[in-house]
């Protein structure tokens, strides 16, 4: 029996590439059942995402959230700022201990740097039982960083501080954050829909609330599977794939010389390129969003920039 048109549903619009799903509260309320609905969403798109050969090596899976204030207050053992005034992210770390040590003295140099002070560091707790070989092979060391401003920055004020130091990490020390925000936060992985709540437990935590949720399961077309790849990224979870995407990024690098903002601190192009290589066409998207609301465009301008 074929599928049917069904209220909004039609089957003439069926594509098969990447599940994505949102859920939010229309009142702005943060609850801990709206990362249940995200989850149980995500669980529901299992059909959309792919494996390898080992059915448990997913090609992505992911969560974005807002910042879950109560639950990261109860867990880290430092004190924290008040809401807004910190942001967090997850670093994906080397996995050897002498590697991770270079690698946080660097992040720390950096953020001292950008005129942001280290809260401190909070291991993340993780449940790999469920993992593929493949996926465990590939997978990096997790930590929370926590980070403010030395000079009282807030909300999207510290998150242009925060991106600076990101985009340096990456570039000059090679470590990868999923997120750092003051506002949102990422948990993702080379993970199966089903995975992704068995391998961090905590988003089953009851003080993990939040007013809205980002999901989505990969199907990865242009790239390999990887930890990084995985969706949400900081700004968009994508589903499709683009085909212009090397003319994209040759007219992006040719503009980087006219960019220009004074709300994101100093020179920009200590974090150039705005497009790394070896991402993908969804990644890539992602970035050159994010420099554009960072940069002082509304979030709904920034998207119709990106239309074609």
């Amino acid at each position: 029996m074929g599928l049917t048109k069904q209220g909004l549903y039609d089957p003439a619009l069926e594509h098969d590439s990447c599940g994505v799903a949102f859920v939010a509260d229309l009142s702005g309320r943060a609850s801990h059942d709206i990362v249940e609905q995200g989850l149980t969403a995500l669980a529901n798109l299992d059909h959309r995402g792919a494996t390898g050969e080992d059915a448990a090596a997913g090609d992505g899976a992911g969560i974005l959230t807002q910042i879950p204030d109560a639950f990261l207050r109860g867990t880290v053992p430092f004190d924290l700022p008040p809401q807004g005034s910190y942001a967090v992210g997850i670093a994906y770390l080397p996995v050897p201990e002498l590697e991770r040590d270079l690698a946080t003295i660097a992040i720390h140099r950096i953020a001292a740097e950008e005129g942001l002070k280290v809260i401190g560091w909070r291991d993340l707790p993780l449940d790999t039982s469920s993992l593929s070989p493949v996926s465990e092979a590939a997978r990096p060391y997790f930590a929370q960083l926590f980070v403010s401003s030395h000079t009282g920055d807030t909300d999207i004020a510290l998150d242009r501080r925060a991106y600076c130091l990101r985009r340096r990490v990456e570039n000059e020390v090679g470590v990868y954050f999923s997120s750092l925000s003051a506002r949102t936060l990422v948990y993702k992985g080379m993970l199966t829909t089903s995975q992704l709540e068995q391998v961090y437990p905590e988003l089953h935590d009851e003080r993990f609330a939040s007013a809205l949720v980002l999901v989505h399961s990969r199907f990865s077309t242009n790239t390999f599977p990887s930890w990084s790849l995985a969706h949400p990224f900081r700004m968009i979870a994508h589903n499709g794939e683009i085909n212009t995407i090397k003319g994209n990024r040759a007219r992006m690098r040719a503009r980087e010389s006219l960019l220009a903002t004074n709300l994101i601190p100093d020179s920009l192009e200590r974090i150039f390129p705005i497009c790394r290589p070896g991402e993908s066409d969804s990644a890539s998207f992602d970035e050159v969003l994010e420099l554009l609301h960072l940069g002082g465009r509304s979030l709904a301008h920034a998207m119709l920039m990106m239309i074609p």
